[in-house]
């Protein structure tokens, strides 16, 4: 009898909606385990969502957005959440495309993917 193998996780900082329970249930199926983190160098902005299919997920019509600053007084506060590949697929798909998905060093030294303002270059 083999092992299962087992499914590599990737690291989510997620600082708004992805930590909610009714977001993560209807995104992932699941409810998400997460530590408390920061992103320095970012704060937050509020950003107008035209989707209507995300904001009855989420149930906002507005949800905060990673601005990258570069100011190390700058930091957002969230939690790194475990997922897998395919959940992180889901992500993508949940989020619009006002944010782009970049790996970040979070202030516990841990890297994550996190979603960022996409009109930045």
């Amino acid at each position: 009898m083999s092992a299962s193998p087992m499914l590599a996780t990737q690291r989510l900082f997620s600082y708004g909606t992805l930590q909610l329970e009714s977001v993560q249930l209807a995104t992932f199926g699941r409810r998400l385990n997460g530590q408390a983190d920061q992103l320095p160098g970012y704060r937050l902005e509020q950003l107008a969502i035209r989707d209507s299919a995300v904001v009855a997920t989420s149930g906002k019509t507005h949800h905060p957005i990673a601005v990258h600053t570069g100011s190390a007084e700058d930091r957002i506060e969230g939690a790194v959440l475990e997922v897998t590949p395919g959940e992180l697929a889901h992500a993508d798909a949940y989020e619009v495309e006002d944010y782009r998905r970049a790996e970040v060093t979070l202030a516990s030294g841990l890297t994550a993917w996190a979603y960022v303002d996409a009109r930045q270059s």
